[in-house]
């Protein structure tokens, strides 16, 4: 341990050395505007009946055609010039505010509480208004899905899934019919970050992969990013999934609950203090077990008889927030959940269990209208275990990764033409690889564990720039690091998109990104287990790298109801990591030794036409897409194929409103 600190320390004071210098350019930029009298607009917007956050709504300055999205924690500020100005404020499945403001030098606080849509006329004028931020924008390849309309798609016995939606849009491609498991432009499985309230999940997995460990009564809103990433994310190459839990409601006690054909869930809320804080608790069981159970008793007569395995698995979701006072917030979440599989006969007792436990706090602080920061402390444990119990011969196998970690992000709106963003993030790994018993009788044969621990570091810095009305740009520079045993990576990751408005209905985006990944997946079979085992990056095995870049239009249409999107994409994958012909994986000391490395690349274009307002609302997104792998131990350095190369994939969702009862919703795949 005092050897990995000495490391850190290290590492800190050169990322320091090596950034400080881009930092402040990045800073340093506000700097250089114009003088002129300006103030910042900055305020909450929230659900009128609940009192949560709304991630995800538009504030829109009619007279600077500018709309700005609220962030993850409901808040938004922008800063221009003073005078007096007409803001409309919306979110998807809400009615507009229309509000006439008069900014000065001093700032001004304004909050906003939004009603659940009314349909009215003013439907096409609420989706103009995001549209427009569609166009506005410069990030590419994010997407973000609203949980009410997540929650009308058709689904699995019942089950919500929001994983399953994600396999929906264009660029994502299915790990296996009626699966979570999903691989994103031509990326691996283990090339996902999934984030859940900040802390990681490494097997988001319910099921084998039938259903994930997002519970939909909890989630609040899901961003994916496929390309452009913003620095802050870091870590794994082809997505970032963030996916936000809900706070509960801060004005009444309330509850939801339904029974599905495998599933129960319940979810309860309320308020700490009215209007100031709130806590939410939501669970679920599948009851395979009960079925099982009482079928195997009616057959327990029968000599052939083969009982049928117990199984189930649940979860608990838990957050609470408070509002400290007007510049504090606190916010506190945890997730446990559990997959359990038992069978037994004779002297066979074998047991199975995997899940995941992760709990995070969270700090908001506002210094003043322009800047706050969220600071957060995270832990992050994941584990599989595998035995048998008899009275003769017992045996455990499993393995385990488990985090600490904390990170802060600052937002800076400096002024009207820069939003500034830059923090850091510090996790500490400990990887049990592989944990083997053994024992016969009362005595232990066999006690075998391999572990192995390791830092991840992160700085970063980035500006959203709007030089003129037409032409905007995000760029940034994060400096990642990894150290483990005796060995110390450092890598810069720099990112940047650009936009040129053509008109208010269309502009042209292209962004460059290069990613690294310092752990990686070690799969026994194309399918994603709960056996597989993370390995960090070592002085033998070297971290992932990937370089992307994309292109595209974003076109508003028939009078900005419907957002067309094009993105062409490039990837080139460096380090990628598979295994010779015969490896050993389970109980190896000598691991490292069973992989090759090798390269790739994956390129394509997703079309997506998207309606969302309306009775009528869906996508149609289609993606042509090529993946490409080379290895020089295999196949002679040829060309290879991955099971995730899908060259065509069509894909239509589509919902309609009866009326305020009644909604049908269908999908349609082809691939």
């Amino acid at each position: 341990m005092p050897h990995a600190l000495g490391q850190a320390m290290y590492l800190i004071q050169a990322m320091t050395r090596n950034t400080l210098f881009t930092l402040l350019l990045l800073l340093m930029f506000p700097a250089l505007s114009f003088a002129q009298a300006s103030g910042t607009l900055s305020g909450r917007v929230r659900d009128a009946a609940t009192g949560e956050d709304l991630v995800g709504g538009v504030v829109y300055i009619e007279e600077l055609k500018k709309a700005i999205s609220v962030n993850s924690n409901g808040m938004y500020a922008i800063t221009l010039p003073a005078g007096q100005y007409h803001v409309k404020v919306t979110s998807f499945g809400y009615n507009t505010i229309a509000d006439t403001i008069q900014l000065t030098s001093n700032g001004l606080t304004r909050n906003y509480a939004l009603d659940v849509f009314a349909r009215t006329l003013k439907t096409v004028e609420v989706s103009a208004d995001g549209a427009r931020e569609q166009v506005n924008k410069t990030q590419m390849g994010r997407v973000e899905i609203p949980i009410e309309f997540i929650k009308q798609l058709p689904v699995l016995f019942g089950e919500v899934d929001v994983l399953k939606t994600i396999q929906l849009l264009p660029g994502v491609a299915s790990g296996g019919e009626g699966t979570t498991g999903f691989y994103v432009r031509g990326g691996g499985p283990d090339q996902n970050l999934i984030l859940m309230d900040d802390a990681i999940i490494y097997n988001a997995n319910h099921l084998f992969g039938l259903f994930s460990v997002f519970n939909g009564d909890a989630v609040k809103n899901l961003e994916l990013y496929k390309g452009g990433y913003p620095a802050q994310y870091g870590g794994r190459l082809s997505s970032v999934v963030d996916v936000n839990m809900r706070e509960g409601n801060n004005r009444k006690v309330t509850g939801t609950g339904g029974i599905g054909l495998i599933a129960s869930r319940l979810t309860l809320e309320g308020p700490i203090k009215k209007d100031r804080g709130s806590w939410i608790i939501s669970g679920r069981r599948t009851y395979f077990d009960i079925f099982t159970r009482a079928y195997n008793k009616t057959q327990e007569s029968k000599p052939d008889y083969t009982p049928i395995p117990d199984y189930f698995f649940y979860d608990l979701n838990a957050k609470a927030n408070y509002q400290l006072d007007s510049n504090n917030r606190l916010y506190v979440s945890a997730y446990y959940g559990r997959d359990k599989f038992h069978y037994a006969r004779g002297l066979f007792d074998f047991n199975f269990y995997w899940g995941n436990a992760t709990a995070s706090a969270r700090w908001t602080h506002t210094f003043n209208r322009k800047l706050f920061v969220n600071t957060s402390a995270y832990l992050t444990d994941y584990v599989y275990n595998i035995g048998n119990q008899s009275k003769i011969f017992q045996f455990q196998l499993g393995s385990s990764i488990r985090d600490y970690g904390v990170k802060q992000n600052y937002n800076w709106t400096a002024d009207i033409a820069h939003a500034v963003k830059f923090g850091w993030n510090a996790t500490y790994h400990t990887f049990e690889v592989g944990r083997l018993s053994l024992s016969a009788g009362d005595s232990t044969r066999i006690n075998l564990s391999q572990v192995v621990y390791g830092w991840d570091y992160s700085l970063y810095g980035n500006d959203d720039w709007e030089i003129t009305d037409r032409i905007k740009v995000n760029y940034g520079l994060r400096i990642s690091g990894f150290s483990s045993r005796d060995k110390l990576y450092l890598n810069p990751e720099p990112r940047v998109s650009m936009r040129y408005k053509f008109s208010d209905n269309f502009s042209l985006k292209g962004s460059a990104t290069r990613m690294v990944q310092y752990i990686h997946l070690v799969a026994s079979s194309g399918a994603s287990l709960p056996t597989d085992v993370w390995y960090p990056s070592t002085r033998n095995v070297t971290p992932q790298k990937a370089d992307q870049f994309s292109v595209g239009p974003t076109i508003l249409l028939w009078g900005k109801r419907l957002i067309l999107t094009d993105e062409v994409y490039y990837k080139k994958l460096y380090n990628q990591i598979d295994f010779r012909n015969g490896a050993q994986l389970f109980q190896n000391p000598k691991l490292e030794q069973e992989f090759i490395f090798g390269r790739g690349q994956s390129y394509g274009n997703e079309i997506m036409l998207e309606k969302r307002d309306g009775k009528l609302k869906g996508w149609i997104g289609y993606t042509l897409a090529y993946a490409e792998r080379y290895y020089d131990s295999i196949n002679n350095g040829k060309l290879l194929r991955p099971k995730y190369d899908i060259r065509n994939d069509l894909k239509i969702v589509a919902t309609y409103e009866l009326n305020k009862r009644i909604t049908f919703s269908a999908t349609f795949v082809y691939s």
